[in-house]
This record gives structure tokens, sequence and C-alpha cells, in this order.
């Protein structure tokens, strides 16, 4: 039999357009003669809901949704997945939509309360495995985390099942395709079942979805690898015997991988909220670069606003690169030199600051000043501002309330330095966009005369190596000096990100690209004493 793997963008909330691409996709698929075309996890409604699920009516309307475009799925099975409520509890669930109606409904076991995942909060877990016979063969179902754990597929073994159905909204994260390879393959080794892995793909909020969907036979042998990064309808071709034959494309080396996500997700993020275009402040630096890169690949040129706001200590330099990139890309371009408005504030604050030195009051005065002109600008237009920090200034605080973290949305906010420095030149592999002036400079914020940031942080490729052990693996102190990296540097750093919190809850949403970003996986309190080495 042809087995359609439907790797589909969804609309959160979106009952009527994802009923639609659904239905669209079903028909291609049945044209092409597959029997059964399996979707994402929660496609109807698009995942994560989160407290959509608390209300009632948002299941009533996923149920009608559900069954009217069960009414239209003719000549091929659908497997969509749905929020489900019954007698009392609520699922998450996926229904085989087949002749008309729904012929079974499956309710997920594993319920995953970690990460940037809270399903206990509002689903219950089900029990019962879910089979079905379709042109001989008997599949199984699990939802996305059923499959990290033995139990699930193991249930759908006993109950009769060949091949294990995995239906995900599993979001991306550097190298995960690997470690979801191997948590196919232990369960494959447990079942003896091939596998086919569906996987939703767009972004929704900070999370990217990254698509990948992949088949595996009997021996955990991968037989099929779809496109990530991209909606695609592939097809599978499934024997008697369970042996699985399709296309197998390879996976996007890291710095691809990355830039993919940062393009999908600023164009998801501003589609789907509707925002016209986008804004984002030059600096020259190779920060503001690459998110004007990711902005025009995302959206298209005419959709991008840049805007150089020059100070006296902006470099000839960081003029010249800025205008060279925004030449090369043809997007809409402003100066606008913020001197006679940094004086104003100096003359109008030099009665409250008489007697004091100037200090890195100044300094952030420049940023909210460039920070007010870009908000006004987006009232003005309606675009929306893209902030340019990383995530390690983020983590540090290397960065300034209301001035070059005012905006809507954050590209690179998961995205260290040394990484932003790889990536800016895999995207000059694919053309010439990000002068090499500003990837080889030294990196400066330029709020005063010969600035440059390693003048008050460690190099950055130590800042990044103590950042990734403690806040992304959380590491004990003694443990990331024990690699051999300055004890001074490291509990200044850890310090600094104790420190930097209340700046961080202030922070516009970015694209979430690790298994831990300042986001809905970071759940530290801003007012707190507690200081540990462990």
């Amino acid at each position: 039999m042809k087995l359609a793997i439907a790797q589909i963008n969804c609309v959160l909330g979106d009952l009527a357009e994802n009923s639609v691409k659904i239905l669209q996709y079903a028909q291609q698929a049945r044209d092409q003669g597959a029997a059964l075309m399996v979707t994402p996890e929660l496609s109807l409604c698009g995942y994560p809901p989160e407290d959509l699920l608390l209300r009632p009516g948002f299941y009533s309307a996923c149920e009608a949704a559900l069954l009217e475009l069960a009414s239209q799925v003719k000549g091929i099975a659908v497997l969509v997945g749905h929020p489900y409520e019954r007698g009392g509890k609520r699922y998450n669930a996926a229904s085989l939509l087949q002749d008309g109606k729904v012929a079974l409904t499956y309710c997920k076991h594993d319920l995953p309360n970690y990460d940037v995942f809270d399903e206990e909060r509002y689903f219950d877990r089900g029990i019962e495995p879910c089979t079905f016979e379709l042109e001989g063969l008997n599949f199984g179902l699990n939802i996305c985390a059923d499959v990290w754990d033995p139990e699930p597929a193991l249930r759908a073994s006993l109950a009769g099942a060949q091949v294990l159905l995995v239906m995900n909204a599993s979001p991306f994260a550097v190298d995960k395709q690997l470690r979801r390879y191997d948590t196919v393959r232990d369960r494959i080794a447990e079942t003896h079942m091939p596998a086919v892995y569906v996987n939703m793909v767009g972004g929704q909020d900070e999370l990217i979805f990254d698509g990948g969907s992949f088949a595996m036979d009997g021996r955990g042998k991968l037989v099929a690898q779809s496109v990530q990064m991209q909606e695609a309808l592939t097809y599978l071709d499934i024997a008697s015997g369970g042996q699985i034959l399709g296309e197998k494309l390879p996976l996007l080396v890291t710095e691809a991988a990355v830039y993919q996500a940062l393009c999908l997700g600023v164009k998801d993020y501003i589609t789907k909220n509707r925002f016209p275009g986008i804004l984002l402040g030059l600096s020259g630096g190779i920060d503001s670069a690459l998110t004007l890169a990711v902005a025009v690949d995302a959206l298209g040129a005419e959709k991008v606003h840049a805007v150089m706001m020059p100070s006296p200590y902006t470099a000839q330099i960081s003029l010249d690169d800025s205008r060279e990139m925004v030449q090369i890309l043809g997007v809409r371009y402003d100066e606008l030199a913020i001197q006679p408005i940094f004086k104003d504030f100096e003359a109008a604050l030099s009665g409250t600051f008489a007697g004091r030195a100037a200090d890195t009051t100044e300094e952030n005065l420049q940023a909210r000043i460039r920070g007010t002109l870009l908000m006004a600008m987006s009232n003005k237009f309606g675009s929306l501002v893209l902030t340019t920090g990383n995530k390690s200034e983020m983590s540090v605080g290397y960065a300034t309330l209301y001035g070059d973290m005012a905006g809507g949305f954050a590209v690179l906010k998961d995205v260290c330095k040394t990484l932003v420095y790889k990536v800016s030149r895999y995207r000059n592999t694919l053309g010439y966009v990000i002068p090499e002036r500003i990837i080889t400079r030294a990196p400066s914020a330029e709020l005063r005369p010969d600035q440059a940031d390693q003048d008050s942080l460690p190099s950055y490729d130590v800042l990044d190596k103590i950042v990734q052990c403690y806040m992304e693996q959380d590491m004990a102190i003694p443990e990331i000096i024990a690699l051999g990296l300055p004890e001074t540097d490291v509990r200044r750093v850890v310090r600094l990100i104790r420190l930097s919190e209340y700046k961080r809850r202030q922070s516009p949403p970015g694209v979430r690209i690790t298994e831990r970003a300042y986001g809905k996986d970071w759940r530290y309190p801003i007012t707190v004493r507690y200081q540990d080495d462990y």
C-alpha cells in the first residue's frame, strides 16, 4: 500500500484553514494512490494551544471542525490530531477519518511536562492501545512523547500492530533529529515493528517545528527521510510484510538548519500575526547584519525597512558596511542621526546629573533614543521591530532595556555569539550579502570612543561555553571550572546571568534553537537570594 506523510504548517486556532489544508493534502494523496495519510500531532488546531485548552468552547469548536472534516474525506483514510473531551476528561488525541466519519480515536498516553511542555496542565492520560487494519496491514498509533517511553509502543505491538505510526509536534533544537532516530530505534528493537515518524513544520511563537519526518524498517534502518523546515507531502510504499520504501533526503548541517529555522521563525511570526513588514536598526555589526539577512530571506526585501542611527561614536566603516549591505539586499534604508537628540537629552538632564561623571547612563541613553525612534516608526507604519541581540548578550545583561531590547521579536535570542559568526559565514556561501569586514572586525556597541565588547566581557568563546554549561546543561560551578575554564570568568558570568533575569523577563519572544532557551523552558525567579556553587 501507499502511505502519505502530510508534513504541514498549521496555524494555531485557525480550525477552518487547517481543515482546508488537511483536505487538500488528502485529495492530492488520494489522487496519487495513497490509501492512508498521516498528519502531525494536534494538526487540526495547531500546537501548542496552551491555555486555550482550559476553555470548554475550544473543545466544542474542535469537535465540530473534526466532524465536518470527516464528512468531506472520501477515498482515503486520514489520521488527524486534535483535542478531545469525553466524560469530563480531556485528551491529546488522534482520530482516523474514513468513509465520511470518525472511525476511531486514540488518546496520548505519555504527557510531557518538561522543557517547553506543560501537557499535564491540560490533558488526562490515555491508557488503551489503538490499532486498525488497512489493506491487510495492522497499524498502531503513538503520539509524540509516547514513543520516548517503551510502554505505548509495546501495548500497540501486543494489540497486533505491525507498523507503528507516530504523530509529532516535536520542536527543533540543534542535532535533535539524531536523538529522534535513536529513540525510534529503541522502540523498534523492543517491538520489531517498522515505524513512521511524522512531524509538524512551522513557527509558533518561539518554537520551531522542523519537519524532517522519517521512516525506519524493522531493523532500525533509516529508509526514508523527508525535507526539513518545509511543508511536504511525501509517500512511502509499505509491503504486506511491513517493508518500507521511500525517498531519503540528506539532513541539513548545523549552520544551515539554524539559519533556516531563524528564517522560518521570522516568516511565520510576521505572517501568522499579520504584520505588514518589519523594521530593524542596523549598527554595522554582525548581529544586526545577520538579522537583516534573515529578515530578507524570510519575507522578501519589499517588507523590510532598515534604519541606521549613527552617533558621534559610530565608526565610518560601520556606516559604509551598512550601506553596502542594504544596497546588495535592496531594502528600504534610512539614516537618522541621533546626535542632536542626544545633546538635547544631555542638556535636559545636566542639572539633575550635575557633579556626576559620564558613565553607562549616557551609553544607554543612546540605545534608548534609537529604540524610541524605531518604535515611533513601528507605530506609524504598523511594522514590527526585530531586535538584534544574541544569547550571549541576553545571558549577561549586555543589552539596554527600552533601547536595543525594544521590539516585538528577538531573532537571535537563542543564538550565542560564536554561532552568530558561523551562521553568518554560512549565509554568505549562499550568496554574498554580509560584508566580510562585518564578520572579521572586533564587535563593539560603539557607545563610547574605541569601545570593544571584550573590554567588559570574557572572550566570546569562553563566555559561550560558560553559558552553555550553566544555563543549557545545569552544570554546577565547580564542574564548569573543572573543564579548564577560568574560575574568575565562570563566577563572574554566572553572577551576571543571575542578575540579568529582570531584563530578560522584559525581552520579546525569540526563535528557540537549543534544548534550553530564555523562554518557556527558563523559569528562574527575579527576586532571590539563593547563591550556591552547585
